[in-house]
């Protein structure tokens, strides 16, 4: 393995999501050599190492409730000359997974940082949905809170890529495809289950063929998600241009409601045809007030 001037190497290592046979040659013999193996869950990863016969390494937890603290070890370790391998429960580390609290911290140190490609549920989910990939964003889990999940559709409506990645518990997932039946939302889903593995599935369509395909699966409550979201054209938010300054839309809403400046503000704000954010619809405000008084 490589090694400059006696500090050790990190190597981030992506690792199967399902199926262990997707393990690549160089990833294998990383985790071969490497001294020790930062891993998320080591209870997890044994089961994966026994599989592929790699045995001899010094196993050291490596999860979001300690990475902080532990990131220091590993820098000394590092430093000492060992070479120390980051992997997580299934894919690629520290996309939604822990690893970058260790990585800035061998960065800030001078520590050669090396990325071992392989798996990863969002890039895969995303190669098999058919839609538009010119441009994507990865969000992470999707939230649970329903105001927050509103916020993200909002986004999803207001910008320029269509199509959205995210990861959600099995647990929640039939939660999270009724809240875009609820919000109406103009959008196609893909959801891909127990990827790579033997009884993995997928789902396609509007929200509501998607979930009438969960309810005919009847275990949907089983394995991880990744689902890919494509909003269509016709319910993207397009910016607009203004038609009334902020001012003349203000004196307007005064007059029609017979309310004070700071009311009208309020009353802008929710409507959803208003297109001024609160700041200029403030600096409006102040505008009048400095010329009229």
């Amino acid at each position: 393995m490589d090694e400059q001037n006696a500090v050790g190497t990190l190597y981030i290592v992506a690792t199967p999501i399902g199926n262990s046979r997707d393990i690549t040659e160089r990833a294998r013999e990383i985790l071969t050599t490497a001294d020790i193996i930062a891993a998320e869950d080591t209870r997890r990863s044994v089961v994966l190492l026994n599989k592929l016969g790699i045995r001899g390494n010094a196993l050291s937890a490596n999860h979001k409730f300690n990475e902080y603290g532990k990131a220091r070890y590993f820098v000394e370790q590092l430093q000492q000359g060992k070479n120390v391998a980051v992997i997580t429960d299934a894919g690629t580390p520290c996309i939604s997974d822990p690893g970058n609290e260790l990585i800035r911290a061998a960065v800030g140190s001078g520590i050669r940082v090396v990325g071992i490609p392989g798996c990863c549920a969002a890039v895969t989910a995303l190669s098999i949905s058919g839609f538009d990939l010119s441009t994507f964003l990865f969000y992470g889990f999707f939230p649970r809170e329903t105001a927050d999940r509103r916020r993200v559709l909002s986004m999803m409506r207001k910008g320029d890529t269509r199509t959205y990645a995210f990861y959600e518990s099995p647990k929640r997932i039939m939660s999270a495809v009724e809240f875009f039946i609820e919000e109406n939302a103009g959008i196609r889903l893909c959801l891909c289950n127990d990827m790579t593995k033997l009884h993995e599935m997928t789902f396609r369509g509007s929200p509501a063929e998607v979930r009438e395909q969960l309810l005919r699966k009847g275990n949907y409550e089983k394995g991880e998600y990744a689902f890919i979201a494509e909003v269509c054209e016709e319910y993207m938010l397009r910016e607009v241009e203004h038609i009334s300054s902020p001012e003349a839309l203000l004196v307007d809403c005064m007059v029609r409601h017979d309310c004070t400046a700071r009311d009208a503000i309020r009353l802008l704000l929710g409507d959803e045809n208003n297109t001024y954010s609160k700041n200029e619809l403030y600096a409006a405000h102040l505008a009048l007030k400095e010329r009229f008084g």
